[in-house]
C-alpha cells in the first residue's frame, strides 16, 4: 500500500483552485501487519465524513487479505463522532476465512476512543446466473449537466446556499438531475438522484476503485429522508448523522467515469431516517447498492407536539 504524502491538502475558501486529490488523502501509513493510520481529513465541518472511514477501513481491510479476493460488501457503524482534525487507527481482525470468501472487522479510533467499526466480506471472482433492475432515471449526463447551469443561472437562491459553493471544492464532481429538488426547502417526493465521478482522473486499480466509490456513496445520501419534509442539508433546524451503513458491489467501478446515484427514502420515524440507492454506469449496470439509516431528530423548538 503506498506512502501517504502528509500534506495540508484542503477544499479551500470559495473560488480556490485546490481540489483535494482523494486518493492521496485515503493512502494509509501501516503501523503493523494489522494496524494501519489514515489522515481523516478534509471535511465540511469539524466531523469526520463518514465516507472518509469507510472508505479507508475498507483499504485496511483489504491489506491484509489474499489478493485473490476482492470486496463485495460492507457494514459499517458509527459509534462516536469523529473529529476531521485528527488521523484514525485502523485495526483489522480476522474473522472468517474459506476457499470463496473471507471476513474482516476493522475497528476505527480516535486516540483511545473507539469511533467506528466495520465489517468487510470478500469474494473470490465467480460465474452465476444474473439479472438486474433498470435504472429509474434517464442515463443521460449532458441533460443533467444543462440542468444544473440553467438552475444556476435563472435561481437567484443558488448563490445563497452554502452547500451547493461547497460542494463545488469536493473530490467527487456532483451534478443533480433536479437541482431544485436536491437543495430546495419544499417538501418531495423521497426520491432522487446524482450522477457522480472524480474530479480528477485516477486511473486506479479496482481496489482502490472500490475505496472511491464508498466514500462517494455517503454523499447526498441522508438528504432523501429529509425531502418529503422540507429540510435543506446542514440547516439548523435538525441534528443529522450517519448511524449505519452497508454497501454491496456488484461489478467493479470505473468512478473517473460518470456513475448515476439513483436513491430514495421509503420510511422516516422516531427520529430516524432509512435510505437506500443503487450506482448506475453509463451503459445501464448496477454497479453498487447502498443502504443506511440517519438520526434526523429535530431541534427542541421543531419539535412536534406529542400527547
Amino acid at each position: 500500500m503506498p506512502s501517504p504524502t502528509w500534506l495540508n491538502i484542503g477544499y479551500g475558501p470559495p473560488g480556490s483552485p485546490n481540489i483535494a486529490d482523494l486518493v492521496t488523502i485515503l493512502a494509509l501509513e501501516t503501523v503493523d501487519d494489522a494496524t494501519f493510520e489514515g489522515r481523516s481529513g478534509p471535511a465540511m465541518g469539524p466531523r469526520l465524513f463518514g465516507g472518509h472511514a469507510i472508505a479507508q477501513a475498507l483499504l485496511a481491510a483489504s491489506a491484509v487479505e489474499d489478493s485473490a479476493r476482492l470486496p463485495h460488501s460492507l457494514h459499517a457503524h458509527f459509534l462516536k463522532a469523529g473529529s476531521s482534525a485528527h488521523p484514525v487507527r485502523y485495526v483489522v481482525t480476522p474473522l472468517s476465512a474459506g476457499r470463496s470468501f473471507a471476513v474482516r472487522r476493522v475497528d476505527g479510533f480516535q486516540g483511545d476512543t473507539l469511533i467506528f467499526t466495520m465489517t468487510v466480506s470478500f469474494h473470490i471472482e465467480e460465474q452465476g446466473y444474473e439479472h438486474t433492475s433498470p435504472a429509474p432515471f434517464p442515463l443521460d449526463i449532458d441533460a443533467a449537466l444543462a440542468g444544473l447551469e440553467a438552475w444556476r443561472a435563472s435561481d437567484d437562491t443558488s448563490v445563497s446556499i452554502p452547500i451547493v459553493e461547497r460542494l463545488q471544492k469536493r473530490p467527487i464532481e456532483i451534478v443533480p438531475i433536479d437541482p431544485g429538488l436536491l437543495f430546495g426547502s419544499e417538501g418531495r417526493e423521497a426520491k432522487t438522484a446524482v450522477w457522480m465521478r472524480m474530479r480528477e482522473t485516477t486511473g486506479a486499480e479496482p481496489l482502490l476503485q472500490r475505496a472511491l466509490l464508498s466514500y462517494a456513496s455517503d454523499m447526498m445520501f441522508l438528504r432523501n429522508a429529509l425531502l418529503p419534509h422540507g429540510i435543506r442539508p446542514g440547516s439548523d433546524t435538525i441534528q443529522a448523522a450517519s448511524l449505519d451503513h452497508a454497501l454491496w458491489f456488484h461489478e467493479t467501478p470505473d468512478f473517473d467515469a460518470w456513475h448515476l446515484f439513483a436513491t430514495e427514502s421509503p420510511w422516516a420515524g422516531h427520529a430516524r431516517g432509512l435510505n437506500r440507492g443503487h450506482f448506475y454506469d453509463l451503459n445501464g449496470r448496477m454497479v453498487a447498492s447502498v443502504s443506511q439509516e440517519s438520526l434526523m431528530r429535530p431541534k427542541n423548538h421543531h419539535r412536534k407536539e406529542t400527547k
